[in-house]
């Protein structure tokens, strides 16, 4: 079984290509999106699906659950007021209002262990449907 890095609060693990997906994200821009999912059976947190450098926001909201809770980093990039170009990661935490109590207990208490073992998210989104992460949102928040 691939290396497992345990986040201390809940004895979650996090895989190896977890880690490895978010670096490639992070310095090579090889994925737009990440979304990763919670493994209640071997408590390891799995990558679920990832986005490539030409996909956007709303392929990400679109590999979004509507009845069970994730993670997502999103790969935001943007042009300043100085047309400087720039580029922020996002940390989504989507716990939708269908999904289980159990589920969103066990997301909500791993969060905060996954956004330290992932070194470099700028921001950090919480939704409980989709109109609190829209691309609106995303938006607003790098101003």
């Amino acid at each position: 079984m691939a290396m497992a890095f345990k986040m201390a609060i809940t004895g979650m693990c996090l895989t190896e290509e977890c880690k490895k997906s978010f670096m490639e994200m992070k310095w090579n821009k090889v994925h737009r999106y990440i979304v990763f999912k919670i493994d209640e059976s071997s408590k390891l947190l799995t990558v679920d699906k990832v986005g490539g450098p030409a996909e956007g926001y709303d392929d990400l909201t679109a590999a979004l659950p509507h009845d069970d809770c994730r993670y997502a980093l999103f790969d935001f990039d943007f042009v300043t007021l100085d047309n400087c170009r720039k580029s922020k990661i996002f940390f989504i935490a989507w716990a939708p209002s269908g999904s289980r109590i159990r589920a969103k207990m066990l997301y909500a208490t791993s969060k905060d262990g996954l956004r330290r073992a992932l070194d470099g998210i700028h921001y950090e989104v919480q939704a409980t449907d989709p109109t609190e992460m829209g691309f609106d949102v995303i938006k607003d928040r790098v101003k």
